[in-house]
């Protein structure tokens, strides 16, 4: 199902809604309305040049206008988004920064309205009860909390280089030091590199790196001593013990509240 429609100044909220088999996806992107991409079932990765971030359930991404990016799917997934027009950036009454992306909780009330907007199509100002589920989205919106979810990307091209390898090497166990010489860097380089262009450590990164791709692989099935054995951790218990430092849970609680 798909309700994406034109601009038009009578129209408060517009909606798109499909459901997606595992794969990428690039949703329509906008110059003039900021998007909620949230799934009710599955689980997204939403990616931009600037990062990625991990989206379970009861969570959602918020893009500002004119945000380029795709999708990643984890299973049979149904996207819900929800297009609201921009507000102003200085206003001090919303609980994270909109004008960056940031994953953020939905709360049941929040759940509901985007199910009923995308049931409905658009959120038109001519009709009193659209009016009143638009004002509703924008509460929620304004009062939801963010989750450290995300993993902003390095610019320059040696730190993508090296990203990128750290990628390709998360189904095996990661050898810094070698990577680091593929990529023809000193640790001491590197390390200043991360915390210029990320603003988190090497040792940082990699570790939400692989908090991010262990947290996906839990979402959909696997065990945690599968995930903590593939991504390099010598038990389950070090790795839980890094993802309750991460998010401030273990898995088991993360994924019983998702």
């Amino acid at each position: 199902m798909s309700n994406l429609r034109q601009l038009d100044e009578g129209v408060l909220v517009r909606s798109y809604g499909v459901t997606f088999s595992a794969n990428s996806h690039a949703p329509p992107s906008s110059e003039t309305w900021d998007q909620l991409v949230y799934a009710i079932r599955g689980v997204l990765t939403v990616k931009t040049d600037a990062g990625a971030w991990v989206v379970p359930p009861h969570r959602a991404v918020w893009l500002p206008a004119k945000t380029v990016y795709t999708l990643e799917m984890s299973g049979q997934t149904a996207l819900r988004m929800i297009y609201v027009r921009k507000v102003r950036r200085d206003r001090e009454d919303s609980s994270f920064d909109r004008s960056r992306c940031a994953v953020v909780s939905v709360s049941p009330l929040l759940r509901e309205l985007i199910v009923r907007t995308i049931q409905i199509g658009a959120l038109e100002s001519k009709a009193s009860h659209h009016c009143h589920l638009a004002g509703l989205i924008d509460h929620e919106i304004r009062t939801i909390g963010t989750v450290p979810l995300q993993l902003p990307f390095p610019r320059s091209v040696l730190g993508r280089r090296f990203a990128d390898a750290i990628e390709t090497g998360l189904e095996s166990r990661i050898d810094v030091n070698l990577v680091l010489r593929e990529c023809g860097a000193s640790r001491r380089t590197m390390e200043r590199l991360f915390t210029q262009e990320t603003g988190m450590s090497l040792g940082q990164w990699i570790r939400r790196r692989k908090l991010l791709d262990g947290l996906e692989k839990i979402l959909t099935g696997e065990t945690i001593a599968s995930v903590a054995f593939r991504l390099g951790y010598s038990s389950s218990s070090a790795f839980i013990a890094m993802f309750k430092r991460e998010l401030g849970s273990t898995p088991g609680e993360f994924a019983s509240t998702s």
